[in-house]
């Protein structure tokens, strides 16, 4: 497989008038701490396993029962190439093992913890949004100059502002009991709630966290697709679904709805073709650790070329001829994609 060249056009530059569209507040500042335009922009998006919001009724709607881990189930380094032009998505699996190196309060107890190993996922548990930058930042040693959390709430909020839905795929019979997932083969669109189904499903199809996430990247493709043609030229909703994604909790380095709003303008020319899709390779099951449980092994070696691209702005590294991993089915391999593959039919 070769590295996927991407053409460059003209650098793309807001205009005066495309800003006023989009009301006063983005007019404050095209965000001036908008870092590393010579290499680039790297956002960490987090989905948070969180109820908060939900009603009893709409929990029972869509599966969504249960206690909530404040964990994040969804993490997706995104890098922004500095001319525009590229964006490069790399997740990483929840139960990938990793070592917290700082001493940190535990937030919902008030215990110190000191370093110790731990699962990537549980940062946020034990010391919230801003020990989850830190915690990425130490595994990929890439910086992280922006961070969006999303829970549960403002994911089926987000989704329900797309008029009529987003697209959601598959091949096979797609039926998860724990989810409440049920799609028949073929292309439907699907509201909040059955998006929160959708990509929060591992069990159905037998590829575990794997499978949840082709389904997690595959979604944000077809959203940000039907963002393109149906929002971009409606500044007013635009605002709306970037406030609703936001929210208005105050974190460190959090990305503001100014800056989704510029960066939606400036992006507002890359189609699928240009984006690319990874998974942190995955070289085996650890043995279960006491205090941990089962994690992942990464293969540490392929692991820092693909961070080293996002740190000095290149496109992933293309797939090694002989993989690595000894996971079964070939799911731990790591295999850059194509956005454009991902685009429901």
């Amino acid at each position: 497989m070769s590295i996927r060249k991407f053409p460059r056009p003209r650098r793309l530059v807001l205009a005066t008038a495309a800003l006023a569209a989009l009301g006063s507040g983005a007019l404050a500042a095209v965000p001036a701490a908008m870092p590393s335009e010579d290499r680039g922009l790297n956002i960490l998006v987090v989905g948070v396993d969180s109820r908060a919001g939900l009603t009893a009724e709409e929990m029972k709607r869509h599966h969504a029962g249960g206690k909530g881990c404040d964990c994040t189930d969804v993490m997706m380094l995104v890098h922004i190439s500095a001319g525009y032009d590229r964006v490069s998505v790399v997740s990483l699996p929840r139960d990938t093992l990793t070592g917290f190196p700082t001493e940190h309060v535990d937030q919902r107890t008030g215990a110190v913890h000191g370093p110790h190993q731990a699962k990537i996922n549980a940062a946020h548990t034990e010391g919230g949004p801003a020990f989850t930058v830190e915690a990425v930042e130490h595994m990929t040693d890439a910086p992280v100059h922006r961070y969006l959390e999303i829970d549960f709430r403002r994911f089926i909020d987000g989704v329900d502002q797309v008029d009529g839905g987003v697209p959601v795929c598959t091949v096979e019979p797609l039926k998860d009991a724990v989810t409440g997932i049920d799609l028949a083969p073929g292309t439907k669109k699907v509201g909040g709630g059955e998006a929160l189904q959708y990509v929060r499903s591992r069990r159905a199809d037998g590829k575990m966290d794997f499978g949840r996430i082709q389904k997690q990247q595959k979604f944000v493709v077809n959203m940000l697709k039907t963002i393109r043609a149906g929002l971009l030229d409606d500044p007013t909703r635009l605002r709306l679904l970037a406030s609703t994604l936001r929210g208005t909790a105050h974190m460190d380095r959090a990305l503001s709805v100014t800056e989704m709003l510029t960066l939606a303008f400036r992006l507002r020319h890359i189609g699928p073709d240009r984006t690319e899709f990874a998974t942190v390779p995955i070289r085996a099951f650890n043995p279960t650790i006491e205090g941990v449980g089962a994690t992942l092994a990464r293969d540490e070696e392929q692991s820092a070329e693909i961070f080293e691209a996002l740190r000095v702005d290149r496109p992933l590294p293309e797939a090694r001829p002989t993989q690595t991993s000894e996971i079964p089915q070939g799911l731990g391999e790591y295999r850059p994609t194509d956005g454009a593959s991902l685009v429901c039919p």
